[in-house]
């Protein structure tokens, strides 16, 4: 190649670089690493656990910095101060939802999770509105999840003490939960179309947590031109949303406008008082999205804690055996377990935050998004700057957890043995974004783990020491690795 040529190639990206880097040094957003054209700080990060990438470069940068992900932006908070500052004082500032190119596609940024502005609003409070009247923080919902844990004890005890795989077992039970709030009714773990709709669930759960989803997700022109495990996720999304809109038609013909059964036909009248309303958020659409993202929160994050709750007894098989000494002491045998019974049970109560605070199930939140120019810090943040908040830094702060790296009950518990709570624990997220289902997840963890502990005995395949409880993805969620263990009825 001639030499003028290559020079010129050369002094061009020299000038592009130099271009890029003026455009990121614009403004008075925080510092960080400088992006390469294009690609942003994609190689400065390692996509099989950003988490880790995060807090090596707040090590440099300090707890408020910038990151490109690809050409655009993104505000990292690292640490406790910084996190709660941006989720709970600045919460309407950075209340919106960044645009995921795949869940745009798949269901048009509707429903609760990944909506913006008034249809977020009013999606939000209907759903909470409705769940509350449907017995979320009541006494109903709590004795809802007591019997699905009596149908999870008897579907265990089928399993005759043998080796198996508890994916399903323990996603279904939350799962038929949300499903007798949204359906009316639960499923039978043996049912043809319950079985489809978990297996997918499943499927796309880890699919969306694997390294190429998030590559995907930076560079969206790959999901148009590239073959790959986003086209199985969007196959398994449209079989779950055509379904959800056979069960709205069934609700739609039976439909009795003074006795609404479930969430479906609470949203069925809401749509009809509004059908003159042009403006109305509440379509078929939003019907959809809402249902799909009930299904997601109150089944994946629910099924995908207890399985790790799980693998983490079984390499600990002496808070296992320390857990059952409290129930069987303060609950006994003889009935089920309520939530009344965790005031007087701080070990148990301690261990079940110690899952979750280990776990970091979502380990840098569901991004958000600035909903106007926002002065953070002295820095100046525009209006539609993504934002990640570092749930890792805050669950895992080796100031307020002495060992964070270890699994240790120890954690949330005071010299004298009681129950400590701690402002760091922040898993569901905090402010005004945080999960609709937090009350409901936190009872369904007690309420099933206690119960499974109550009747069985956790038999590990192998040596407590040989278990591996390294998550298989860390991308947006983390997912356990596959195990088997055996339910010894006590």
């Amino acid at each position: 190649m001639d030499l003028v040529v290559v020079l010129v190639l050369c002094l061009s990206l020299l000038l592009l670089f130099s271009l890029w880097k003026q455009n990121h040094g614009g403004g008075k957003l925080p510092p960080g690493p400088t992006p390469f054209p294009i690609i942003g700080n994609i190689l400065q990060l390692d996509i099989k656990d950003i988490s880790k990438s995060l807090t090596h470069l707040s090590e440099v940068y300090g707890p408020v910095f910038t990151v490109y992900l690809g050409r655009k932006p993104t505000v990292v908070m690292h640490g406790y101060e910084a996190v709660k500052e941006a989720l709970v004082e600045f919460g309407d500032e950075f209340s919106g939802r960044t645009n995921f190119p795949l869940t745009t596609r798949l269901n048009q940024a509707s429903g609760v999770i990944f909506s913006n502005g008034r249809r977020w609003k009013e999606m939000r409070r209907f759903s909470l509105m409705t769940l509350r009247n449907f017995g979320m923080g009541k006494r109903s919902i709590e004795e809802r999840v007591q019997e699905e844990a009596r149908c999870l004890v008897e579907e265990l005890r089928k399993t005759n003490a043998s080796p198996c795989d508890p994916t399903f077992i323990l996603g279904a039970a939350p799962c038929n939960v949300i499903c007798s709030v949204i359906f009316q009714n639960r499923f039978d773990y043996k049912d043809a179309d319950f079985l489809n709709l978990m297996g997918k669930f499943n499927e796309n759960f880890k699919i969306l947590n694997s390294p190429w989803l998030q590559i995907c997700n930076t560079f969206p022109i790959l999901f148009d031109y590239f073959p790959g495990s986003h086209n199985t996720v969007i196959k398994n999304f449209t079989e779950i949303t055509d379904y959800i809109l056979e069960k709205i038609k069934e609700h739609q013909q039976t439909l009795d406008a003074d006795n609404p059964r479930d969430f479906i036909d609470c949203f069925i009248i809401k749509m009809k008082q509004e059908k003159n309303n042009e403006q109305s958020e509440f379509t078929t659409e939003s019907l959809i999205g809402c249902v799909t993202d009930l299904f997601v929160a109150g089944t994946e994050t629910t099924s995908t804690t207890l399985r790790f709750g799980l693998l983490l007894l079984l390499t600990n098989p002496g808070v296992a055996a320390k857990m059952q000494e409290e129930i069987e002491r303060v609950i006994g045998r003889d009935r089920i377990p309520s939530m009344q019974d965790r005031s007087r049970m701080p070990y148990t109560d301690a261990v079940m935050h110690e899952i979750q605070r280990y776990v970091n199930l979502i380990p840098n939140n569901v991004p958000r998004a600035a909903t106007c120019n926002i002065k953070f810090r002295n820095y100046f943040i525009p209006k539609g700057t993504s934002m990640i908040t570092s749930l890792t830094s805050v669950l895992h702060d080796d100031k307020e957890f002495s060992n964070p790296r270890a699994f240790d009950p120890g954690h949330f518990l005071d010299e004298s043995g009681s129950f400590k709570k701690s402002d760091y624990f922040m898993p569901f997220s905090a402010g005004k974004r945080a999960c609709v289902g937090e009350g409901l997840a936190r009872m369904e963890l007690f309420l099933f783990l206690t119960t499974i502990l109550q009747n069985f005995t956790l038999k590990p395949l192998v040596d407590p020491k040989d278990i591996d409880v390294t998550p298989v993805f860390e991308g947006f969620g983390r997912v356990p690795p596959f195990y088997q263990l055996s339910f010894i009825p006590v």
